[in-house]
């Protein structure tokens, strides 16, 4: 099936960040066939053809590090730091959680990611009481792309660590390639100061010998450094990089505090950042320096960590967030240009998480793409300036269409893989369930 999409304003995203006002681009089973100026040729090829009517197309935005499985935690320690909202607010919650609660949860965060224009997402959730297969089977019914991780921690007695390590490397290599290659898995272990130096090393193991990339929290605040260099007499890159967890691809959660020494080992191992500046932010766990970083010659992708510390997954609100900080402590308004900000959301984002078949509409990419219509919302206008608007003004509610391998998620809002009606009636009740 050939479907030919016509009379939209199409944001590429490629390199040379090509925009074609009035566009066509072709879709042929999952994969994108033609992208570029009308072409008359191509449209009597097409088997459907779609009049778009003016609406806004571009690539799939790339969400690279979230927790999917904590959305029923939305609201739960607002004004709280990093370490005592862990210690006293989620993980006693997590303790709580059971399969129910763990499906119903991941389902409502990818009903909002989709919702809101995310098509491609790298999560990391926390075994504790849920069924991390039977979620895995529900996110392939979504249609969504990305990588559900087994996050690993070093706690409890020795017999149940090794059992966290060995449930974390069955899930690698069940899941290493699922769906048909839209779902995939990373090995996990969620910090320097949860995680032995042990299971560090177990993890790089896992990642070395089941092909998959390391996704982990690092330098997220500077008592995070602190306490790091108490307990190992170094500094958390150096310390992880001691377990060769960063000898192969790996994605660094935060990178809130990093030196220059760190920027540069970063740039060599090919250790990307995933920036979660409204989390970091409402955490007050301080702004990364996200031009440095891109100076550096680091890949970074954009990222709405979970909704418990965010509080949504608006990847727009993250886009504009992360253009505005680095402005503003930066005192440059040259930094960051929205050509940059889109594509560290999309293209750059895919690649940080190592999936370059995807982020950008390019001829043999996989058809991932999203629209929006301005034709009826006032803070779109005027739409001669549509490229300032998807950065400063647009929001995920704006969102219309979602498409994944050429198939249509969402439809002039309504997401057709998930029963929202009776997620949202669920969560409500299972939360109830959860005691402070």
């Amino acid at each position: 099936m050939k479907t030919a999409y016509i009379n939209g304003l199409f944001f590429t995203v490629n390199d040379n960040y090509d925009v074609y006002e009035n566009g066509m681009l072709v879709v042929e089973g999952k994969l994108i066939t033609y992208i570029g100026e009308y072409d008359q040729q191509e449209r009597e090829k097409a088997d459907e053809v779609v009049d778009l009517h003016g609406k806004w197309v571009l690539p799939g935005l790339v969400n690279t590090h979230s927790h999917i499985v904590m959305t029923i935690l939305r609201g739960i320690g607002d004004d709280m730091l990093l370490k005592p909202w862990l210690e006293r607010k989620i993980w006693p919650l997590e303790q709580q959680f059971t399969p129910e609660i763990g499906k119903t949860s991941a389902l409502l965060g990818v009903s909002e990611m989709l919702k809101s224009g995310t098509t491609t997402f790298s999560d990391m959730f926390n075994p504790t009481g849920i069924d991390s297969d039977a979620i895995m089977e529900a996110l392939s019914e979504t249609g969504i792309r990305g990588a559900f991780s087994h996050t690993v921690f070093s706690f409890g007695s020795e017999g149940e660590q090794r059992q966290n390590l060995r449930e974390a490397e069955r899930f690698a290599k069940t899941y290493r390639h699922f769906a048909d290659g839209r779902l995939t898995t990373m090995v996990a272990p969620h910090s320097p100061y949860t995680c032995s130096p042990q299971a560090l090393e177990e993890c790089a193991r896992i990642a070395r010998e089941y092909g998959v990339i390391a996704h982990i929290h690092v330098s997220e605040t500077e008592g995070e450094i602190e306490e790091i260099v108490s307990r190992y007499g170094a500094r958390p890159v150096e310390h992880i990089s001691r377990t060769g967890l960063f000898n192969g691809p790996a994605v660094m959660a935060h990178g809130v505090v990093l030196n220059d020494e760190e920027r540069e080992f970063l740039r060599e191992k090919d250790v990307r950042v995933a920036h979660n500046p409204v989390s970091n932010l409402k955490l007050g766990s301080g702004v990364a320096d996200v031009a440095g970083l891109l100076d550096a010659g680091i890949k970074v992708g954009i990222a709405t960590d979970g909704v418990a510390s965010n509080n949504n997954f608006d990847m727009f609100e993250e886009m504009r967030i992360t253009a505005l900080l680095q402005k503003g402590t930066r005192k440059n308004t040259t930094i960051l240009p929205t050509e940059t900000v889109l594509r560290l959301a999309t293209k750059t984002g895919a690649q940080v998480l190592g999936m370059n078949h995807t982020g950008s509409l390019e001829k043999g990419k996989q058809a991932d793409f999203i629209t929006i219509d301005p034709a009826d919302k006032p803070h779109l206008q005027p739409v001669s300036e549509a490229k300032s608007h998807l950065l400063y003004a647009a929001g995920g509610r704006d969102v219309s269409d979602v498409f994944i391998d050429g198939r249509q998620i969402v439809k002039n809002g309504e997401c057709l893989t998930i029963d929202e009606e009776r997620i949202i009636s669920e969560i409500n009740r299972l939360r109830k369930t959860l005691k402070e």
